[in-house]
């Protein structure tokens, strides 16, 4: 059986990352990256050439694509770039690390990526190019919308929404049934135990608002145009 091909968007943390768990798996014969940094153009990155910027897409019609910026706008801005050189949805990846714990009834849609130490319990929905980085805890019945991202150890209770293009910081914990608008971020180690409005940043135990987020975080997000390079 012919290995299928990948082509990885972005060549930063989260990238390389991903590039290691696939190296495990075997899954896919990684071909390169593309980035739309030109320093980094002609070099390699893990061992892995960087073969031009996501405009380039379009030259590679045998491979498929996985968006591998950190944040939910900027992997929104990379599948925006793609689409508009002829790249359709179904050209993407999605990637489940072996090591997720994944329970029959969860799903996962397209071009997302699960990291190693994952948990989804029971009917978990994981929405279009979410990021689930390592050791999350998703328990019965959360909703990840397109474009979220959880950083590591992240722990919802049941029945939690998580909005489009909101981001979730390390070890956050999130009470059972509450809702996360798009585009908020919440900080690092925080508990929250409230719905949250979209749009605004939140941090602390309980988590309290600090300040909106800014339209930066969900300018990308669809429907809206941003570059993703400033969200890596």
């Amino acid at each position: 059986m012919t290995m299928p091909t990948l082509l990885l968007l972005g060549a930063g943390g989260l990238a390389r990352e991903v590039l290691a768990a696939l190296r495990r798996t075997r899954s896919y014969r990684i071909f390169g990256f593309l980035d739309d940094d030109a320093a980094l153009h002609s070099t390699l990155v893990d061992g892995v050439p960087v073969l031009g910027g996501l405009s380039d897409a379009a030259n590679y019609p045998r491979c498929s694509f996985l968006a591998c910026a950190g944040s939910g706008a900027a992997r929104a801005g990379m599948v925006q770039t793609l689409a508009r050189t002829g790249v359709a949805e179904e050209r993407f990846a999605t990637f489940v690390d072996p090591g997720v714990h994944m329970t029959e009834g969860c799903t996962v849609g397209t071009g997302s990526i699960l990291l190693a130490g994952t948990v989804l319990t029971a009917a978990v929905t994981v929405g279009r190019h979410v990021a689930v980085m390592p050791n999350c805890t998703l328990t019965h019945d959360d909703v990840l919308e397109d474009y979220a991202t959880l950083t590591s150890g992240v722990c919802l209770g049941g029945g939690v929404r998580v909005g489009s293009g909101a981001y979730l910081g390390m070890g956050a914990t999130v009470r059972q049934g509450v809702r996360i608008g798009a585009g908020t971020v919440v900080g690092m180690g925080s508990a929250v135990l409230r719905d949250l409005p979209g749009g605004q940043t939140w941090a602390g135990v309980p988590a309290r608002e600090l300040r909106r987020a800014g339209t930066h975080l969900t300018a990308a997000l669809p429907g809206a145009e941003s570059s993703w390079k400033d969200h890596r």
